[in-house]
């Protein structure tokens, strides 16, 4: 590992993702919308990762660990308000799978996630939200047999399997369907726009 002192500040970045994330569950706030405090968090973690970003490289596992390398993709992953800063990981992270240096299921996340903000169909299936029946499903993919065909390739469970352990997580995490659907549904667009990912 070439850099520890950076991936001991990445994984204090991710921890303290964590453990607000924690405290909104045991407030049973998590499911409530995008908490502000959150958002603020999230923000100020990708700035910093960017930071380090532009200083090292994409925090490959030969350049910060397995373990630093992985709390670098989760902040990615959180960094929904950054819609460049999350394209640019993106591409980086692709590079570095291509040469065996990282996950290729973090590739499916970050991709899916991107694809769910844009207004797209995800690939792989891995992000999921409430559904107009109170239940936590998969956002909209392309194929069902194409996905699970992917998702298999990498070496992800398949569809079926994930939404029973995602909706399992939920009622243990005390997650609840919002109240009113339709409002949260025009929250989300609204955010979209406000942070630029969507025209």
């Amino acid at each position: 590992m070439k850099y520890k002192n950076i991936a001991k500040k990445i994984i204090q970045l991710k921890n303290a993702d964590l453990a607000l994330r924690d405290k909104l569950i045991q407030k049973g706030q998590l499911g409530d919308g995008y908490d502000k405090e959150m958002e603020l968090l999230h923000a100020q973690n990708a700035k910093q990762l960017e930071q380090i970003i532009d200083s090292i490289g994409y925090p490959t596992i030969d350049k910060v660990g397995e373990t630093a390398s992985e709390a670098a993709w989760l902040i990615i992953q959180h960094s929904i308000g950054h819609p460049s800063f999350m394209k640019k990981c993106l591409h980086l992270l692709e590079k570095a799978v291509q040469e065996n240096k990282a996950n290729p299921k973090n590739v499916a996340y970050l991709s899916d996630r991107i694809a769910v903000f844009e207004g797209k169909p995800q690939l792989y299936g891995t992000q999921f939200d409430w559904d107009e029946n109170g239940k936590l499903s998969p956002n909209s993919y392309d194929d069902f047999s194409k996905v699970n065909q992917r998702r298999k390739s990498i070496g992800l469970n398949s569809l079926e399997e994930q939404i029973s352990i995602i909706r399992k997580r939920a009622v243990a995490e005390k997650e609840v369907p919002p109240s009113d659907f339709e409002k949260r549904k025009k929250e989300i667009e609204l955010w979209r726009k406000r942070v630029g990912w969507m025209k």
